[in-house]
């Protein structure tokens, strides 16, 4: 009796675990349901936001490979705009969130409820960006042309150690004009001074 006693016990703590680990089962599967409904939702509303920029994104310029533009998988979607910034739903499932990654952490740059809202804010962000590059292209263009006028400026002026020779060679020059007109101008006042000499001289003669 008693050997029988202890198979009944044991039979029923196996039957006690074998039923826990099948509620464990439900309850992981309920969860990973409910996790599977959150992220298609999220995805859901993802998409129709990225719907309605289709025409925002279809405007960038063909040239500019910044922008990403696409919905990506994963537990948490995200719609992604460029590398630091993307679209996610917060987690009442409604709400759509613009962030940005910065230096100094993410930041929110829109948040509402409305997709519109959000949109909008998008697509001036997307603006802000095509502006951006199109300054950085036209500044670039700026000093090549401002490098070309150096150039030329340089290449009509001549070179340094030309003009250091030719500035040499004019105060040598002057100098000499100078020591002439000395030499001169002490030659004449030696004939005023010795004038009488050089006449009596002269009569002796």
């Amino acid at each position: 009796m008693k050997d029988a006693g202890e198979n009944i016990t044991q039979i029923d703590q196996s039957r006690k675990l074998s039923d826990a680990i099948r509620d464990v089962k439900n309850a992981f599967a309920d969860r990973d349901d409910v996790v599977v409904d959150m992220r298609e939702a999220h995805r859901m509303r993802l998409d129709l936001l990225a719907a309605e920029l289709a025409s925002v994104f279809a405007d960038v310029p063909t040239d500019m490979d910044s922008f990403d533009f696409a919905v990506s998988s994963g537990l948490q979607p995200r719609l992604w705009i460029d590398a630091v910034s993307h679209v996610a739903m917060g987690r009442d499932r409604r709400t759509y969130r613009f962030l940005k990654d910065t230096r100094i952490g993410r930041v929110v740059l829109a948040e509402s409820t409305d997709m519109k809202v959000v949109a909008d804010q998008v697509t001036r962000y997307v603006a802000e960006r095509v502006v951006e590059r199109q300054r950085m292209m036209e500044g670039g263009i700026e000093q090549a042309v401002a490098g070309l006028k150096r150039a030329l400026v340089a290449e009509a002026e001549p070179p340094l150690h030309v003009a250091a020779r030719s500035n040499g060679w004019s105060a040598f020059f002057s100098g000499l004009g100078l020591i002439a007109a000395g030499a001169l101008v002490g030659l004449a006042i030696s004939l005023v001074l010795f004038w009488d000499r050089i006449v009596a001289m002269k009569i002796s003669f």
